[in-house]
């Protein structure tokens, strides 16, 4: 049976605010995001779900990075995924996998043309990305990996293959927002204590997580400022997939590659 014919928005552009208004294939850097409309798939998955692990048909799932690829302009298998395990580990990539990086929650890389995506549904996607240094990053930041420290890490290693946290950019992408973030009292406390900032109270009252908010602390206590946070929550806008209002659910995109075009100057 065919598939249904991809409708509405298919990925963004997130990184025209360092470009200097260059064209995609000049830029050093692309990073994009995807929300929850434009592909095939059906049902709870309706329609971009990028999530190959949560139940949708895989045909859809193929589909749909498919499209995906050439909307970044590179082949199906340029496109590195993970098993993201809510862990703090961060894997370097210099080519093509064949499939999910196992185990891990953050990529890093070189190489050109190789887009790290990070995959989510109310966690935080963070792209991080050297257009001078020529290094990228990517981190599945949730609960467990943003107070474990994925966030440092990524940039630890981002800083291993020569980038520069005065020019590192850092794309922090939609996710739960700390007004409808609830958990328990003793678990925001918790957090907090590895990860200042993010405990919060929600709207209702109670204790609650803006993860966002701890991660661009830590991101200015190690020195980076250049930072563009999408503040739409996942919760709310059913634009995207969330978790946490819909239970079974596709997962959206957030993805960076160095292009191969010439690096900026200082």
């Amino acid at each position: 049976m065919a598939s249904p014919a991809p409708t509405g928005p298919e990925a963004h552009d997130a990184d025209v605010e360092y470009a200097g208004g260059l064209p995609p294939e000049q830029r050093p850097v692309r990073t994009l995001y995807t929300n929850r409309h434009g592909g095939v798939s059906t049902g709870a998955y309706d329609s971009f779900n990028l999530g190959d692990h949560v139940g949708d048909d895989p045909q859809h799932v193929a589909a749909n990075r498919a499209r995906l690829a050439r909307i970044a302009d590179l082949p199906p298998e340029r496109m590195v995924y993970m098993e993201q395990l809510h862990t703090n580990t961060v894997t370097q990539v210099d080519e093509p996998v064949g499939g999910p990086v196992p185990a891990t929650d953050a990529l890093v890389t070189t190489t050109a043309k190789l887009a790290l995506v990070v995959l989510t549904a109310d966690c935080v996607p963070v792209v991080f990305s050297d257009p001078v240094h020529g290094v990228v990053g990517a981190a599945h930041a949730g609960r467990l990996g943003a107070r474990n420290g994925i966030v440092p890490r990524t940039v630890a290693a981002m800083q291993d293959l020569g980038a520069r946290p005065e020019t590192i950019h850092v794309l922090i992408g939609a996710a739960a927002s700390g007004a409808l973030y609830e958990v328990p009292e003793a678990m925001a406390r918790d957090v907090e204590q590895h990860l200042p900032g993010s405990r919060v109270t929600t709207r209702a009252g109670t204790a609650g997580l803006d993860l966002r908010r701890g991660i661009v602390h830590q991101l200015a206590q190690l020195g980076i400022d250049n930072v563009t946070v999408n503040p739409e929550c996942t919760i709310t806008d059913d634009n995207y997939f969330s978790y946490r209002r819909q239970g079974t659910c596709g997962r959206q995109a957030t993805l960076g590659f160095l292009t191969g075009a010439p690096l900026q100057a200082l």
